[in-house]
């Protein structure tokens, strides 16, 4: 996302703070770097499953190979070992697939489904910019008429922009007030919407683990017992119900 103000229809009054505006940049900051981490997470989980998958799709092929070698036909003790080797590869394999899976429903998807709330969020910010330029322009229609001599027509037109001003800065002051309140809402929303998946990645974790050693399985079993524990953990689904997401969807 990128957020770039217009320099245009400066009024002399200033309408929004600078203490607002930072306000307003800081948080807005803060959410687009939890965009590009959350693109670049997405991005590099597909890449580990697929990576993941594809080692043992070769660790397959490896042991099959083996299988098919003529020394099976000639050495009992090979092929029994290539046989061992063949079934542990496959078990591997089926292993890696139900893990990919498991990952795909439980990271990946709610990763994608997260970074779809950007767009929205970028063309909310985009309206409050466009609203505050209307506020701007008629702020300074405003303060034109009332630098000019008071005279009867100067002050009908002065009553008609003070008139067209108000619903505008209304607006201007919904916008930037929903999102001041919002973006902070979203942004500390992402614990526990990410929470579920980074325990289920930990879950899918387990057998492998188990398979290593105790060494390993202990230091698996640890780490969930952190996300277990964690307050902020929200067991099942991922919803994005959140009162930011809801307005920034509409």
């Amino acid at each position: 996302m990128s957020w770039i103000p217009f320099k245009i229809g400066q009024p002399k009054k200033q309408i929004v703070s600078k203490t607002v505006e930072r306000d307003f940049e800081r948080e807005y900051d803060k959410l687009q770097k939890l965009e590009d981490q959350t693109k670049k997470l997405h991005k590099d989980m597909k890449k580990s499953t697929e990576a993941d998958l594809a080692m043992s799709k070769a660790a397959v092929k490896i042991s099959g190979d083996l299988l098919n070698n003529p020394l099976c036909e000639q050495d009992q003790a090979f092929l029994e070992s290539m046989t061992a080797l063949d079934t542990a590869m496959k078990r591997m394999d089926t292993f890696n697939q139900e893990k990919v899976n498991q990952i795909q429903k439980t990271v990946i998807d709610p990763l994608k489904k997260y970074s779809g709330v950007f767009p929205s969020l970028n063309m909310a910010v985009k309206r409050r910019e466009q609203a505050l330029q209307d506020y701007k322009r008629l702020q300074s229609k405003v303060e034109k008429y009332e630098e000019k001599e008071k005279t009867g027509p100067v002050m009908v037109k002065l009553h008609q922009a003070r008139e067209e001003l108000r619903p505008v800065r209304e607006d201007f002051e919904a916008k930037n007030k929903q999102l001041l309140d919002e973006m902070p809402k979203f942004y500390h929303s992402r614990i526990d919407y990410f929470q579920p998946s980074f325990e289920a990645l930990i879950r899918a974790q387990l057998p492998a683990a188990a398979g290593k050693g105790t060494k390993a399985a202990f230091v698996v079993s640890l780490q969930l017992h952190h996300y277990e524990s964690c307050p902020a953990t929200v067991s099942g689904t991922h919803s994005l119900t959140c009162p930011p997401v809801q307005m920034l969807m509409n």
